[in-house]
């Protein structure tokens, strides 16, 4: 698994804290919304709201905050709608960072992460400046615990996943964006438990980082992270398995 894959597990693990502070539903309600503005408010017709409101209900979300997150998406309510943005820089050592943003605030938001980079050694860059280093990919992560190898190949291969990679406590399900909903759908059926999911960006190269830096990297993603309109954060960093487990405790 590439670092951020890595990372991406561990932060799995934090989202009891992050329900507990009310991040989590204020992003997952951001999501609901966006999807529903884009792509309508029916589960069955719109896969992105699909999965928006079947992890918001495994996070326990209350069924009347997913109601009307979704009405607000399609029009029925009123308030401020979100805007999508992605933002883009370079982190300590030349590590590529790419934020996805949901926000009613361009201005704010802007500020803040331009001083969330500059202050862990970093800078915010132009729209496209490292882009061109990542690729959309659907990534499944389960743990190895819930199913044999042969039989998670089987079923996300014949559901159109890509590649299924082994790491230390869990296997990652690889798939194209077109695919992700259909190959998440076919291992939720097969009543495999998910650790995660989501359509992500991952790097076609990685930069190696270790020691001062690699603390950097990881306080900058992880409060890139924890800001209430990220609703996700990619990037092409690797730290040692050894490393990554040390400063992430």
């Amino acid at each position: 698994m590439s670092g951020h894959s890595k990372w991406s597990s561990i932060k799995h693990k934090k989202a009891a804290r992050d329900a507990k502070r009310g991040k989590l539903f204020t992003k997952l309600i951001k999501e609901i919304t966006i999807a529903a503005r884009l792509g309508g408010g029916d589960i069955n017709a719109n896969p992105r709201l699909r999965t928006a409101v079947n992890t918001a209900k495994a996070q326990s979300m209350p069924n009347d905050n997913i109601d009307r997150a979704i009405k607000k998406g399609t029009g029925e309510l009123g308030g401020a709608q979100p805007e999508q943005i992605t933002y883009e820089g370079y982190g300590p050592g030349g590590v590529a960072i790419i934020a996805d943003v949901l926000t009613d605030n361009r201005n704010r938001v802007v500020a803040d992460l331009r001083f969330m980079f500059s202050r862990h050694g970093g800078n915010l860059g132009e729209s496209g400046c490292v882009a061109w280093m990542f690729k959309k990919k659907g990534l499944i992560t389960i743990d190895k615990n819930a199913i044999d190898e042969d039989r998670l190949m089987e079923i996300a291969l014949e559901a159109g996943a890509e590649d299924v990679n082994s790491g230390d406590s869990e296997f990652e399900v690889v798939t194209s964006p077109e695919n992700y909903h259909a190959v998440r759908t076919a291992l939720e059926e097969a009543k495999i438990a998910l650790v995660g999911g989501e359509v992500t960006l991952e790097p076609d190269n990685t930069v190696q980082v270790s020691g001062h830096v690699a603390e950097q990297v990881l306080k900058l993603v992880d409060e890139l992270e924890d800001h209430d309109d990220v609703q996700g954060v990619a990037a092409n960093f690797n730290i040692d398995d050894d490393e990554l487990a040390r400063l992430s405790a």
